[in-house]
């Protein structure tokens, strides 16, 4: 009678859980309090082939058992006291009966708060359970221990699971701290985005004064509860693999909308320039991307996630984040170590620029045990971009050097190489704060000591200094293949009056120095004086009246032969030199007019003069008169019409 009673009594209390519980997880608890209130109704005895309630399918609904106090001997429901095996076992083989039901389910147990709280604290008694063992008041059972211990690696492998899945689908659950139940199977949803792998992705942006909330704070809630019971039972480095490997994909698509995708560095260097050039322009935005906004984002969530259980949110941070920033840094490196083309200084100041401002931001954000590591590699990059950079302008030297001096201008004018280079220096002198910090380093980036001859003069102005000695004596080499000496000067006076001019009000002349452009102006100088002394000294001479007064004194015919005959010689003097230097070029405007000035005032007041003395001389200058073929002012206008460079008047 008494056995029977005792079954109607289980079988109401069932009925009474099955009637009001809506839910297993009810159902359990409703069970849970009965259990708790009169020893009779042990878990065992209640749970005993009852139906289960049928909103959800056995497979989707672990029954959550309530927590068990660790190494009591009893649950915390009722006390197995006619359990006559001993307190540790009788948990243990309470605890494995809660806990496989949550990790045998297909279901995801954070879908259900309830559930997730009782799956933890199954999980806190396990561990707790564990110490006890461990304990020196232990049993020392080792059939025990190892019962618990694969206990704790199946639990370990649904929360990481669980944790995966909080990651990966941050928006998948939407109740009340972070959990949600998913749609359920008569849901009005069609579906059409069930089992897509989606990927959150940061969007562009222009501002990177921003921070990326990249999960709900339920979810951040709910990885921190599954990250502190991972670490606290060893478990520590994988759950913060398994949070890089899920994180991974959110940096790796952003920078990827940025239009960068990873490349060998082979590849890279097979790629045309031109492609390059656009490739650099979306990764100096991408860089700024992801040390700005993306990292320091990852390392606020790591931060969170893994509050107070270092180093593994170190270690997290540096498993999401360092595949794609060593993608970053892997085309730098593949750009640094291409070929040091002049043409490429430009784009690698841009990425060297990028990198020289993320550095100071990443002193912080990257200075633990496994972030380090990335911050080494950022400045690692930096480097090598400015060895480039120095590698740039030694090759500037050598493609001077290596232009053939028989490769000269045939009027004498401005030759190529003089512009490219004047041009090229003086559009990389816009960058002259961050070259001037470049020349300064060398290639482990230690700061280089000034010169002790030149104390005042920068690293850069020295290196331009020379780029400017070499380009002058590859040009006095080029001026040695004109035939006519003259020329070769012309040649030089054009060259040198566009480097001052070039220099002059300019990043350029300041880092060159007044002396520099007062230096380069006097060569100028000599070179006009140079070629009147090889053209115009000997037109002058034959004008000098010396020996022709002798001549007059024995015979007024000698005289004006002597006369006639220095008139012709500087007739075919002037038409000889106006034939040949009028196709000459003297670039500059101002120069050309300085020249012609300076040459009328060489030749005119003599020819004048000689004009003069022969209107003076009677019958003789009556005489030689008809025979002058240029008047004063014809000789002017020869000698304004020279050095234009083939244009006939």
């Amino acid at each position: 009678m008494e056995e029977n009673g005792e079954e109607k009594l289980i079988a109401a209390v069932r009925h009474i859980a099955k009637t009001l519980g809506r839910t297993e997880t009810m159902a359990e608890d409703i069970l849970q309090v009965f259990s708790a209130f009169d020893g009779r109704f042990s878990l065992d005895k209640l749970s005993s082939d009852r139906p289960l309630p049928r909103r959800r399918s056995p497979a989707d609904s672990p029954a959550a058992g309530t927590a068990v106090a660790g190494g009591g001997g009893t649950t915390a429901g009722g006390r197995e006291a006619d359990d006559p095996r001993p307190p540790l076992e009788r948990t243990i083989r309470t605890l494995d009966r809660q806990i496989s039901r949550f990790v045998a389910s297909d279901r995801l147990i954070w879908s259900d708060a309830a559930d997730a709280a009782a799956f933890l604290e199954a999980v806190d008694d396990l561990l707790a359970t564990m110490r006890d063992l461990e304990s020196p008041s232990g049993t020392g059972d080792k059939s025990l221990f190892d019962r618990t211990d694969d206990l704790l690696q199946r639990c370990m492998l649904r929360l990481e699971e669980e944790f995966r899945a909080i990651l990966d689908r941050p928006d998948g659950f939407a109740a009340a701290g972070g959990i949600s139940t998913p749609p359920s199977e008569d849901s009005d949803s069609d579906g059409a985005d069930e089992g897509e792998d989606h990927v959150p992705v940061a969007a562009p942006v222009n501002d990177y004064n921003l921070v990326i909330d990249a999960l709900p704070p339920g979810s951040i809630a709910d990885l921190h509860a599954i990250a502190r019971r991972m670490v606290d039972a060893g478990f520590g480095r994988e759950c913060a693999e398994a949070y890089g490997v899920s994180r991974r994909g959110f940096v790796d698509e952003s920078i990827a909308r940025l239009g960068l995708r990873p490349r060998a560095a082979d590849e890279v260097q097979a790629t045309p320039w031109a492609d390059l050039e656009d490739e650099i322009a979306r990764w100096v935005k991408a860089a700024k991307m992801a040390f700005l906004i993306l990292v320091p984002s990852e390392r606020r969530l790591c931060d969170r996630v893994f509050a107070s259980l270092p180093p593994f949110a170190d270690l997290a941070f540096a498993a999401a984040c360092r595949p794609a920033a060593a993608g970053l840094l892997c085309f730098a490196d593949a750009i640094a170590a291409g070929p040091r083309e002049p043409e490429r200084l430009f784009r690698l100041v841009d990425m060297y620029e990028a990198l020289h401002d993320l550095l100071p931001e990443l002193d912080h954000l990257l200075s633990e045990q496994y972030s380090a590591t990335l911050r080494a590699e950022v400045a690692a990059a930096h480097r090598a971009l400015g060895a480039a950079i120095r590698g740039i302008f030694i090759e500037l030297e050598n493609l001077i050097r290596r232009d053939p001096a028989k490769a000269a201008v045939p009027v004498g004018g401005l030759h190529p190489i003089t512009r490219y280079v004047m041009n090229y220096l003086r559009a990389a002198c816009a960058f002259r704060r961050t070259l001037e910090e470049v020349m300064e380093e060398d290639a482990t980036g230690v700061t280089i000591p000034p010169d002790p001859h030149h104390p005042s003069s920068s690293s850069l102005s020295l290196q331009v200094a020379w780029i400017m000695d070499v380009l002058q004596s590859n040009l006095e080499a080029k001026s040695k293949v004109y035939p006519e000496p003259p020329l070769s000067f012309i040649f030089l006076m054009n060259n040198g009056r566009y480097m001052t001019q070039k220099a002059r009000d300019s990043e350029l002349g300041a880092l060159l120095g007044e002396d520099w452009i007062r230096r380069q102006m006097a060569m100028v100088r000599r070179w006009g004086n140079d070629y009147q002394r090889t053209t115009w000294t000997k037109v002058v001479a034959v004008l000098r009246m010396d020996g022709i007064g002798g001549a007059a004194a024995s015979s007024s015919a000698a005289a004006g032969k002597a006369m006639r005959e220095r008139l012709r010689m500087f007739n075919t003097y002037v038409e000889d030199i106006w034939k040949v230097q009028v196709g000459w070029l003297v670039v500059d405007e101002q120069l050309r007019t300085e020249l012609r000035l300076a040459i009328g005032a060489l030749v005119l007041p003599v020819y004048r003069n000689f004009v003069a003395r022969l209107r003076q001389a009677g019958e003789v200058g009556r005489q030689i008169d008809r025979h002058l073929k240029y008047s004063v002012e014809d000789v002017e206008t020869r000698i304004n019409e020279l050095f234009e460079g083939g244009r006939r008047w």
